[in-house]
């Protein structure tokens, strides 16, 4: 018998009440007896009530990921598992973390404001920086630096190294440490391989340096607010302890999307508490190795203290990791790794495919009954992502209709292209189809183009979501300011931007200077800048850089006398150095502006010289549409996760272009496995309607080139799938008007390419064996063989010669271009669908034949005959 007054040694267990007890069940009907779980289907259900342990909720598109995350957020609370300050729910974007604050508040009012670890990973890091920022060399109230100021910052260390900055752009080594810092890496961590690429091997000095500056004015980078909170939880277990103490559950939204420092930071509180106290600091990364290993290489040691592989990846050195796994709190992490599209900007989607492995016993609970899209179009996305190889697998099912099916559309060109998807956009509207539930999503930004020309022409509302619109981009506005310039040299609004653009040494005091000067003068800042080069007012280096500018813009109106408008723009952003400037620009999007740069010379030429062009795109900038106006929504792919439409369009499914060949270049299988998740997740925005096309001609670079329809389209379901014409012209060149196939005489293009349709191309030619196949990407057979528009079927073998027009079984897949026709200008010709008419344009092998009923198409030479 205990005596009455000895306080017994063990602590009091924590009480929880039992299942359907007293307690519980008065709890229930003080909470309207969990009111917020109906409506649940019993996967949902499942995941909201798993309360004990880790879990993985793999969400497909459409699956209702939120509701499951914040209902079970609203379950913990009502069952009194955590009061609200014990919960961590980390989220990717602030609108996210509003719309679960927003929902929870819904289910149990004010609840929610006592929720101050509801937020995205860096709003919570910096909020626990600030409170312990002594212990990282830090005060409490450091300054966040945006992006101009890091550039600034990180100009000024490479002036003091002598480093040229041209050669060596401080927005390069930016990149670069963001990269490094989104891998956990400090300076010390840096693999040396990777930090000699820049500046001949400075990189990681200079990366040390700008860590050490940062301190000096008490502040930190967006990147650092992750970075280190890692370091204050490794270097501090009782800080670590307090945090791991506190939260007894942690929640993850969008999990596939994390990065290696989010990933490091929520293993490191996702351990209970008395793991810390059993093993150092460090060792809650995965893999790390125990003690120290002699004979491992130096740059390994390195990474062995981030837990990380060389590439970056988390390791996996079971071999060398002893001792018992630390016991895991309740975590639940809601992703889908179907839907993994950024791991350009540092997202690994190797994290939820190992969090088995990270998490032992976890429970895996997969959301499949999709409530946003019809049969026929989840049939064709699962169908779709299945052709990937690094995926946890699930199908996703729904109860609604089957639907429309999926449409593939043939265009003959971009311009075809656009103007289909116009029309169709238009019979859709008569239909009763709303705008706003229209969109179209493209792979790269200069495909918008094509589409914001071809709505004004229609007087077409539209809307660029995620970015501006074409000629709003900086890159545009630079480069007309460029041409606005040689139009009218009194533009003084395009001077003033471009003066200084690219780095000219022409700062604010010397523009000034010349309105100053303009102002008293009345002349326009131009003839202000040419009279001023003429005195001393300018220091001599300013003086000739202006001078030099002012006899580049003489020369260059000159030459518009006698130099085509497209060729001109060309040369203007060549010799201004504009172009060299985006080339040695290292940052994620500077390839993206110099294809738009591309497509803008490439919009020019269908005007017939400059000032056409530039009164177009005053018409074009001039449209402003209110912002309640019902639009069609324009957007990248990457640009759409997360929203949904009625009606969507994908442009431009050809290899190339989707899948990128520079994706396919940089990151070979990986690449294309993630660009096959972003054709799923294209294809998942559509509720009702998804419309697929791509175009067997492209100019690229200036020339034309005949594409290949994109390996995704044969592995949609045939079932699923309906194959249409094209409303925006002629299309193919006629029904009946077929001509030689792109893969006549196939030895010339000496490629090992093996998509399924160049396959059968190669296997039906004249002494090819039955079944065989070359090439790097072995795929399975189309499943649209002897239907399909994607060369399915070839008739017979056709020869080098010309031939008249003649049928194929399957579609017309056009001739290669860049010959020269054997056609000239006025030639009087036939063709058996549009009948006679007359050559009024030539371009290469592509004819503009103005005929006498049909009007004016586009067709290749070998589809017609001289009259």
């Amino acid at each position: 018998m205990t005596e009455p007054n000895r306080v017994s040694p063990f602590p009091a267990p924590d009480h929880q009440p039992v299942a359907g007890g007293i307690a519980a069940r008065a709890r229930a009907a003080a909470t309207g007896g969990a009111r917020y779980l109906a409506g649940l289907n019993p996967e949902q259900r499942e995941a909201v009530e798993t309360l004990d342990g880790p879990v993985l909720v793999l969400a497909g598109a459409g699956t209702g990921k939120t509701r499951v995350l914040t209902t079970r957020i609203a379950h913990i609370l009502s069952q009194g598992r955590a009061r609200p300050s014990e919960i961590l729910s980390v989220t990717f974007t602030n609108k996210a973390a509003r719309e679960m604050k927003t929902r929870l508040a819904e289910m149990l009012g004010q609840a929610v404001e006592g929720m101050p670890w509801l937020g995205t990973f860096h709003s919570i890091s910096g909020r626990i920086l600030r409170s312990h920022a002594e212990l990282v060399q830090l005060k409490s109230n450091f300054t966040v630096l945006d992006v101009d100021d890091q550039i600034r910052l990180l100009k000024q260390l490479l002036q003091a190294e002598n480093i040229d900055d041209k050669r060596w752009p401080a927005r390069m080594l930016a990149g670069l440490i963001d990269g490094w810092k989104n891998r956990g890496l400090a300076p010390s961590q840096v693999p040396s391989g990777e930090a000699a690429v820049f500046a001949n091997g400075k990189g990681g000095k200079l990366y040390a340096s700008y860590q050490e500056r940062l301190k000096i004015l008490n502040a930190a980078d967006f990147g650092d607010l992750l970075l280190e909170s890692i370091r204050l939880f490794r270097e501090n277990p009782d800080v670590l302890r307090q945090y791991q103490s506190r939260f007894k559950f942690i929640l993850v939204d969008e999990y596939q999307d994390t990065n290696v420092a989010q990933y490091l930071w929520l293993r490191l509180l996702s351990q209970a508490p008395s793991s810390s106290r059993a093993v150092a600091p460090s060792s809650v990364t995965p893999g790390r190795l125990e003690g120290p290993n002699p004979e491992s290489r130096a740059e390994d040691s390195q990474l062995r203290d981030s837990g990380f592989a060389p590439g970056g990846a988390p390791r996996n050195d079971d071999d060398a990791a002893q001792g018992a796994t630390p016991p895991l709190k309740n975590i639940c992490c809601v992703g889908d790794d179907d839907q993994s599209i950024y791991g350009w900007r540092g997202a690994e989607v190797d994290n939820i495919l190992r969090f088995e492995h990270d998490f032992p016993g976890a429970k895996v609970i997969r959301l499949e009954r999709n409530y946003r899209s019809t049969g026929h179009i989840l049939a064709a996305a699962s169908h779709l992502i299945t052709h990937n190889e690094g995926r946890l697998g699930k199908t996703l099912h729904t109860e609604d209709v089957e639907g429309e099916k999926v449409t593939v559309t043939g265009a003959w060109d971009s311009e075809e292209e656009a103007r289909g998807i116009g029309e169709e956009i238009e019979e859709l509207q008569r239909k009763g189809e709303h705008l706003n539930d229209i969109a179209i999503l493209v792979r790269a930004s200069y495909q918008m183009r094509e589409f914001e020309d071809r709505f004004v022409t229609l007087g077409l509302p539209y809307r660029v979501i995620g970015g501006p619109r074409f000629y709003e981009r900086a890159e545009i506005r630079d480069a007309l300011a460029y041409l606005r310039v040689i139009n009218s040299p009194a533009d003084d609004l395009a001077f003033e931007r471009v003066v200084n653009v690219p780095k000219r040494g022409l700062g604010d005091a010397t523009v000034q200077m010349l309105h100053d000067h303009a102002r008293k003068r009345r002349i326009p800042l131009f003839e202000a800048a040419r009279a001023v080069v003429e005195t001393d007012e300018l220091k001599p280096k300013a003086r000739g850089s202006l001078r030099g500018l002012i006899l580049q813009f003489e020369r260059w109106r000159a030459q518009r006398e006698v130099t085509p408008h497209t060729e001109l723009a060309e040369i203007v952003l060549d010799e201004s150095g504009y172009t060299e400037m985006w080339q040695k620009d290292r940052s994620a999007d500077a390839a993206g502006r110099l294809d738009n740069l591309k497509e803008l010379v490439r919009s020019m030429e269908e005007f017939e010289n400059l000032h056409g062009f530039l009164e177009h795109i005053s018409l074009v900038m001039d449209r402003e549409g209110a912002a309640d106006e019902e639009a069609v929504s324009l957007m990248t792919l990457h640009s759409a996760k997360g929203l949904e439409f009625d009606n969507v369009f994908l442009p431009g499914w050809e290899e190339g272009l989707f899948p990128s060949q520079r994706t396919l270049d940089e990151q070979g299988r990986a690449g294309l496995e993630e660009e096959r998740r972003l054709a799923h997740v294209g294809l998942t925005r559509a509720r009702r309607r998804a419309k697929i096309y791509f175009a067997t001609n492209r100019r690229i670079h200036g020339t034309w080139t005949t594409t290949i329809p994109s390996r995704f389209l044969d592995e949609l379901p045939a079932a699923s799938v309906e194959i249409t014409e094209s409303k925006g012209g002629s299309g193919w060149g006629g029904a009946g008007g077929y001509g030689p196939s792109r893969f006549d005489n196939v030895e010339s293009f000496g490629s090992s390419y093996s998509t399924p349709g160049w396959q059968r191309a190669q296997a039906r030619r004249p002494g090819a064996a039955r079944g065989s196949s070359e090439g790097g990407f072995k795929e399975e057979p189309s499943p649209f063989s002897g239907r399909d528009p994607f060369g399915s079927g070839f008739g017979g073998h056709f020869g080098r010669g010309k031939r008249g027009p003649m049928t194929i079984e399957g579609e017309l897949v056009a001739k290669s271009t860049g010959t020269t026709s054997e056609f000239a200008l006025d030639d009087r010709v036939f063709h058996q669908k549009f009948g006679y008419g007359r050559v009024v344009k030539i371009d290469g092998n592509k004819l503009t034949i103005a005929f006498d009923k049909a009007g004016e198409k586009h067709v290749v030479d070998s589809f017609v005959q001289r009259a």
